[in-house]
């Protein structure tokens, strides 16, 4: 997923760019590679708790806890560094909660 706004959020594919070395030197160094930045991914549990400076949320498959989403949206600092990947023709999510579950008394240890 691309922040480029060329392409508007949408999956594309990367070619490989070469670089060449451009000093004199008595060589050419010619070098491939794919222009993409390393990032770091974690869980939304792992997430909790934390301050985040941007961050990016694959909703492909809906979360599956409640509360979730929640943690998930507020770990960044600012909404503008958000970015949400959702299936294709989607443009919402779901927040599963089921009630059943909440409504019963808890399980005496």
């Amino acid at each position: 997923m691309s922040q480029d706004p060329r392409y508007n959020g949408r999956e594309h594919i990367i070619s490989r760019i070469t670089l060449n070395t451009s000093e004199d030197l008595p060589f050419t160094l010619t070098r491939k590679q794919l222009p993409i930045r390393p990032c770091y991914a974690m869980t939304i549990n792992k997430s909790q708790g934390q301050t985040l400076q941007s961050v990016g949320i694959d909703l492909t498959t809906p979360v599956f806890s409640h509360g979730q989403l929640y943690v998930a949206f507020s770990r960044v600092t600012h909404v503008n560094n958000l970015i949400v990947l959702l299936p294709s023709s989607a443009r919402k999510t779901t927040n599963v909660v089921y009630p059943e579950v909440l409504l019963q008394p808890p399980i005496p240890t």
